[in-house]
């Protein structure tokens, strides 16, 4: 339901991922835009949320929904992250097509109910598209990025058409969309060049999963080891794809003439590979999937390292294959309880950081005059405490009400 055409709404904290909180402070709304930003309050007439924090719509770079009617992870923690591929590639063979509809829109839904206003979704072919069309005003906008996969050189011609017909929905539906050649592991080099090369003529994102484990390591490296193992199992090896003295820094020099490229997990980015990602900051992001990464029990993630060095890091969920839920502020939480980068920036990474990844930080990820209305409100819990962020990242702390574009998506009506 849309706000009325001019709404102020005071709140005990105000998160603008533009700069230091503001206590006791009010956003005003006009229709679909943020018209301004206050603290204190001035005395005109304001809706007083109480004990909340307004804070930008999260963005979430990268999600797979179609995972998202999953009760559980797939395996169990700290498994080998090739017995995990496996088991992923079993379940997505089993799968209708009203299932993967109905998933999908199931994690839509979810994500709104937990603050989402935008994300980054990673599709593959016959993607369900009636399920990001039907209310759609009502859900996140999605950026539809279309998985490619295909290891062997006669696989390229046919995905490079698939990403071709995919740019078409553009025009046909109004789609925001990318393109995601899918791993080192998965996905030709040369595929990789055509598809960055088409991300730069198309002017659309680009994401791919990379430097994600030791075994995609190993392979680059020696062109053996587990990976190797499962795609021969797979029918799915060529040996010349791979040939071994390779590593994560060859594919970022070709993902860095895309139009913007999002390195998806980056957990493993040797300081060489964290110094040239900082370097492409401008059109390249890392997003990193906190709960993803802890349930496969990695190395600790160079977050700090990437943040230091100036790179662009964004915030992802993962999906529900390898993450209890599609909750951004679970991933926040999961970032701040390890204490290794500056509470603010783990609002940034999770609001402008992903929108400058996706290339919309001109429309979203901060509260500022101008931009689009998009809002998580978040309910804090009671405590004597006067820090912000550890009342946010409490785990009281729930998204109460998502507002994108004017309008409520989830949550009590605000009148």
């Amino acid at each position: 339901m849309s706000l009325s055409p001019c709404v102020r709404l005071k709140a005990r904290f105000v998160l603008s991922a533009e700069g230091p909180p503001l206590r006791d402070a009010v956003v005003t709304l006009d229709g679909s835009r943020i018209a301004a930003i206050e603290s204190p309050s001035t005395s005109a007439p304001a809706i007083d949320l109480g004990n909340v924090a307004i804070v930008p719509g999260f963005v979430n770079a990268h999600t797979h929904l179609e995972f998202s009617d999953l009760t559980a992870p797939l395996g169990s923690p700290g498994m080998p992250f090739v017995d995990w591929i496996r088991r992923v590639v079993a379940y997505r063979r089993n799968r209708t097509e009203d299932e993967r509809q109905a998933a999908s829109l199931a994690g839509l839904r979810e994500s709104s109910r937990l603050g989402t206003t935008s994300l980054g979704e990673i599709a593959t072919a016959g993607w369900p598209i009636e399920a990001f069309l039907a209310d759609a005003d009502k859900l996140p906008a999605a950026t539809i990025f279309l998985e490619a996969i295909g290891q062997r050189p006669e696989r390229i011609e046919s995905e490079i058409g698939a990403a071709r017909a995919h740019l078409a929905l553009t025009a046909k539906h109004g789609v925001r969309i990318g393109i995601s050649p899918h791993a080192p592991y998965s996905v030709h080099p040369d595929l990789v060049r055509q598809l960055t090369g088409l991300s730069s003529v198309a002017g659309i994102p680009l994401a791919m999963h990379l430097a994600e484990s030791p075994e995609e390591l190993e392979l680059l490296a020696t062109g053996g080891g587990p990976l190797r193992d499962m795609l021969v199992e797979l029918d799915a090896w060529d040996p010349d794809a791979i040939g071994g003295e390779a590593r994560p820094l060859d594919y970022l020099r070709i993902l860095a003439s895309a139009h913007r490229s999002l390195v998806i997990h980056g957990n493993y980015l040797s300081d060489e590979e964290i110094a040239f990602v900082s370097g492409q900051s401008a059109r390249m992001a890392v997003v990193y999937c906190p709960r993803t990464h802890a349930y496969f029990g990695h190395a600790p993630h160079p977050l700090a390292k990437l943040l230091q060095a100036g790179a662009l890091v964004a915030l992802g969920t993962d999906s529900r294959a390898s993450n209890p839920d599609l909750n951004l502020l679970g991933e926040m939480r999961e970032i701040f309880m390890r204490d290794i980068v500056d509470p603010q920036q783990i609002v940034e990474i999770a609001t402008i950081n992903g929108a400058k990844a996706l290339g919309r930080d001109d429309e979203i990820g901060s509260i500022a005059p101008g931009k689009r209305a998009d809002l998580a409100i978040v309910r804090l819990p009671d405590s004597s405490s006067k820090n912000p962020y550890d009342l946010l990242f409490d785990p009281r702390s729930v998204v109460e009400t998502t507002i994108r574009s004017g309008w409520v998506i989830a949550g009590p009506l605000i009148s």
